[in-house]
């Protein structure tokens, strides 16, 4: 069963923040060493987002439904355009970047309950809690955007006086493209 890719050449994805007492963020280390990031995975053709949720939860980090608590989740798709270098122009149609939902769940066990290795072909190979914000600055550079975007709408949901402040380094500059790399 293949993931869903819209009429506009966005692929349906699911984003998944874990967050345990204290108020970090679980971000997990790629097995193919190409940084850091929240777990994320498509979305089937006829799958519902929160399904595909829990199947991707399992799939990337190896927990299940009773190991988390669902805080919150984004009100609409969040999109963000795939660079030219990153097109897969093989696919029909063609994928020209990602429509994420995303979801913020509390961590309910410890760290014992991770297992990367759940499937055949692993996304992430280790795994670390940042502070809440940091996710934003270690993501590639076209995600940065959407991580802002959804760590604000989810922190103001979960927490009663909002999402921790944003830090000094958080500005307008970083969530630019780098030059050489707008298009």
């Amino acid at each position: 069963m293949s993931d869903y890719i819209d009429s506009q050449g966005f692929r349906a994805n699911v984003g998944i923040i874990l967050m345990r007492d204290g108020g970090e963020l679980f971000l997990g280390g790629r097995r193919d060493g190409r940084g850091w990031q929240f777990p994320q995975g498509g979305v089937r053709r006829n799958e519902k987002p929160e399904d595909a949720l829990y199947r991707e939860l399992h799939e990337e980090v190896g927990l299940v439904h009773s190991d988390v608590e669902l805080v919150a989740g984004t009100s609409r798709w969040l999109r963000y355009r795939l660079p030219r270098q990153y097109l897969r122009r093989r696919g029909n149609p063609v994928c020209i970047g990602q429509k994420q939902r995303w979801f913020l769940l509390r961590m309910l066990g410890d760290d014992s309950r991770f297992n990367f290795e759940a499937t055949a072909e692993p996304e992430f190979d280790s795994g670390r809690w940042v502070d809440y914000w940091a996710p934003v600055r270690e993501v590639i550079y076209f995600k940065r955007a959407v991580y802002v975007h959804a760590l604000q709408e989810l922190g103001e949901q979960a927490f009663t006086a909002g999402p921790p402040p944003r830090p000094d380094w958080l500005n307008d500059e970083l969530l630019r493209a780098p030059a050489g790399r707008r298009k």
